[in-house]
């Protein structure tokens, strides 16, 4: 399944939200996914517990990050979402603010990496200095942005 499939039908955007903490920001990125049925309850719970015992190993980039644990951490199906926030969340003094979630629920390891990958070509920009360009998707307002952001992107 590819992203932006993903996301129409998994009705998994959420842009501009509220989040007072990092576990609030992940909850938003992961409930769709739980609504739409591709993971079970306990993936959220398992993201939250891996962070706590690994550090923010989700942070891809500065005000970038994705959530995801393994496919037996109750992966029923692959699927993404997309959560932006309107104030950034810090999972510590020392991590850079988050801004901008893709959730990726990989239904096994192929689609996990194949998933890593539509969403850093998507966000690619090589004239930065992180090679990713996070503001054309913080501009985004409705769904139909977030798609032509992605259909532009992959056929570059």
């Amino acid at each position: 399944m590819n992203l932006k499939q993903s996301l129409i039908e998994n009705q998994s955007i959420r842009l501009q939200q509220s989040a007072k903490t990092w576990q609030e920001a992940i909850k938003l990125a992961i409930d769709p996914l739980i609504e739409s049925g591709a993971v079970e309850p306990r993936y959220y719970d398992r993201i939250i517990q891996c962070i706590e015992e690994m550090g923010p190993y989700i942070i891809l980039a500065p005000g970038l990050a994705m959530p995801h644990a393994r496919p037996e951490d109750g992966v029923l199906r692959t699927a993404f979402s997309l959560v932006t926030l309107t104030e950034p969340v810090k999972f510590s003094d020392e991590d850079e603010p988050i801004d901008v979630l893709f959730a990726l629920a990989g239904s096994d390891s192929d689609k996990h990496m194949a998933g890593l990958m539509e969403i850093t070509q998507v966000l690619d920009d090589p004239d930065s200095d992180t090679g990713v360009d996070l503001e054309k998707i913080r501009r985004c307002k409705t769904h139909a942005e977030v798609y032509a952001v992605i259909d532009a992107a992959l056929n570059e």
